[in-house]
């Protein structure tokens, strides 16, 4: 035996590539379902093994110099070329970094196939199976698609399977004729600077002849509620779901989009993407069959999210106001859907549509209609449709505004990427502000007559939750910190406050928080990015899983307790807010909805 043959002879060294292929296998499989941000942890921690074993293959393998570079470059070549042909959803998928994603992650683990394979061939012929392993892997790329992410994770499925959005094209639908249709919307005479409020009233709307309005029982206004804080009040319901289980009434599909429902009379309202058109809806309560849809010829995509708009509609004086993804301001007739006004609050506020579109609900105050479009806040006038002021605050921002009083003074909040801005409704003017840097997406809320509590986060999730308290002299605004805390981290999952606690999402988990002093109570549960309901009198929250599934579970701060264990409500990924008005409780997501009788007790 000669030993001093050449390294270039000597078998590949594969143990160590094994064994960093079988860790990437694990984080990128086992992670999410055992792991707490098991999603993030299988992303990165799948790539930094996928990273392991280029280093591996460069420095530790024993192959031929020229057959190491020459792998490499093949599959930085492949991973080129091959972004030509994925699916759109893949090639913008993750800001744009989506296929180079997957090729860290599993072309390495189709090298150490090919090696593994290869090990007893000669160097040219285990070169050609690592190549063919390698080729193969990332040829399998343009087989697939994504459905955006569920539970931290895309959804992948083959590429040629009809969506649901594609199902529901292709049915029949008992869809009635469209609503009048508004002239295109208007856009401002002049660009407004960006860091000053501007008080002179724009460019007029566009407007369309519309029925004067018909005033409607209002029961539900828009998301979250009444107050934007996701509280019911008035309602008690059965908890033992083994005799007593929510029924359900109806059930439809639905075009996508994360919109929740406005309720008033006997319609719900709300918003979806139906192929190249963007549509308001209202539908039946007690059938779920559409009465009107408004169309306007949009649509926003983008992969992580996917296609459809993502505010909720306000009803407001027997007219829906509703802001679609690209940042069209629609304001309708609520009975027929007949177009009032109609502006583009994204050329109003001279910015750009930000990554995951324009995803916040309308405020309607007295005579003026807030929307907030990626961290500017605009308000315009509520019958002319003329814009009033606009405030361009520091950074972008997911989140909507939220009417407040604060020290017995009315005003309007919102989370942008700096921190926190309070802004005179009928101005516009800037009251105070407070940093807390990140990407908010999650609403805030009033505590008291005095104390604010809000949260942010960045693109990998949240980042904690502050309390403020707020007070004022005369024009003069203080602002202190109370305490910030990590114990509640939600991400764009909104949180409830019930008796001197907060529940809500710290990451995937449940969770509860003191608010004296921000301290964790209690953690348990996994819903995914879910959402929830307080029913104030039982002191209960009504979970909504990301799968679709309901559960109720105690909202006291003791302990975590599910009192009633889960049961399947919709199919499907569901991030859309619940409601609940009477003994009804609404569901809708991205492809389907559905309305329940909860058996209510007392009212």
């Amino acid at each position: 035996m000669n030993t001093n043959a050449p390294a270039s002879l000597k078998p590949l060294r594969l143990w160590p590539g094994v064994a960093a292929a079988a860790l990437l296998l694990a984080l990128k499989y086992l992670a999410p379902r055992v792991l707490e941000n098991g999603g993030l942890i299988a992303t990165l921690g799948s790539m930094a093994a996928g990273a392991a074993i280029v280093l591996w293959w460069l420095f530790f393998s024993r192959a031929r110099w020229r057959e190491r570079l020459g792998i490499l470059a093949l599959t930085i070549a492949a991973t080129a070329a091959v972004r030509l042909v994925v699916h759109p959803s893949i090639a913008g998928g993750m800001m744009g970094l989506m296929l180079v994603a997957m090729a860290v992650q599993m072309l390495p683990v189709a090298l150490v196939i090919g090696a593994v394979i290869g090990q007893r061939f000669a160097p040219h012929r285990r070169t050609a199976a690592i190549s063919a392993a390698v080729l193969i892997a990332c040829a399998s790329f343009t087989l697939i698609r994504t459905d955006g992410l569920f539970g931290g994770a895309s959804q992948l499925s083959w590429r040629w399977t009809p969506t649901a959005e594609d199902r529901l094209l292709a049915q029949a639908q008992d869809t009635p004729p469209p609503a009048p249709v508004a002239a295109p919307a208007a856009s401002p005479a002049t660009a407004a600077p960006a860091a000053r409020v501007e008080a002179e009233p724009a460019a007029a709307a566009s407007r369309s002849v519309a029925p004067v309005p018909v005033k409607m029982d209002v029961r539900w206004p828009g998301f979250r509620g009444g107050e934007r804080n996701s509280v019911v009040r008035g309602v008690q319901i059965p908890t033992d779901w083994t005799t007593a289980p929510p029924a359900e009434i109806w059930r439809r599909p639905i075009g996508p989009g994360w919109s929740s429902f406005a309720v008033a009379g006997d319609l719900l309202f709300t918003q979806e993407q139906r192929g190249p058109d963007e549509i308001v809806a209202a539908y039946r309560i007690n059938t779920g069959k559409p009465a009107w849809m408004h169309k306007d010829p949009v649509r926003f995509y983008e992969s992580n999210g996917g296609a459809g708009p993502r505010g909720t509609p306000t009803v407001s004086g027997g007219r829906v106001y509703a802001l679609g993804a690209t940042g069209i301001l629609k304001v309708l007739d609520a009975a027929t859907g007949a177009a009032v006004w109609k502006r583009d609050a994204i050329a109003d506020a001279a910015i750009k549509l930000p990554g995951w579109g324009i995803t916040s609900s309308p405020v309607v105050l007295d005579d003026i209609v807030v929307v907030a479009v990626s961290g500017a806040l605009l308000g315009y006038d509520r019958e002319s449709g003329n814009k009033r002021w606009f405030v361009k605050s520091r950074g972008g921002s997911y989140s909507s505004p939220q009417f407040a009083v604060i020290d017995g003074v009315p005003q309007v909040l919102l989370l942008a990427g700096a921190g926190l801005t309070s802004v005179a409704p009928s101005t516009g003017t800037v009251l105070w502000s407070n940093d807390f840097a990140g990407v908010p997406i999650v609403q805030p809320a009033v505590i008291g007559e005095r104390d604010v509590l809000f949260s942010s986060s960045d693109a990998m999730g949240g980042l904690g939750t502050r309390r403020l308290a707020v007070s004022h002299s005369g024009d003069q605004w203080q602002v202190e910190e109370r305490w910030t805390t990590n114990g509640l981290k939600p991400y764009f999952n909104d949180y409830v406050v019930h008796e001197g606690h907060a529940y809500g999402f710290d990451g995937n988990i449940l969770a509860c928080i003191d608010l004296a002093d921000g301290t964790r109570k209690w953690k348990g549960g996994r819903y995914g990015n879910g959402q929830i309901l307080l029913l104030a009198e039982q002191d209960l929250l009504l979970v909504v899983s990301e799968a679709g599934e309901l559960a109720l579970v105690r909202a006291t701060p003791d302990q975590f307790t599910e009192v009633a264990a889960r049961i399947p409500a919709i199919e499907g990924k569901t991030w859309n807010h619940p409601v609940v008005v009477g003994d009804r409780l609404y569901l809708r997501n991205g492809q389907e909805m559905a309305a329940f009788r909860l058996g209510v007790q007392n009212q």
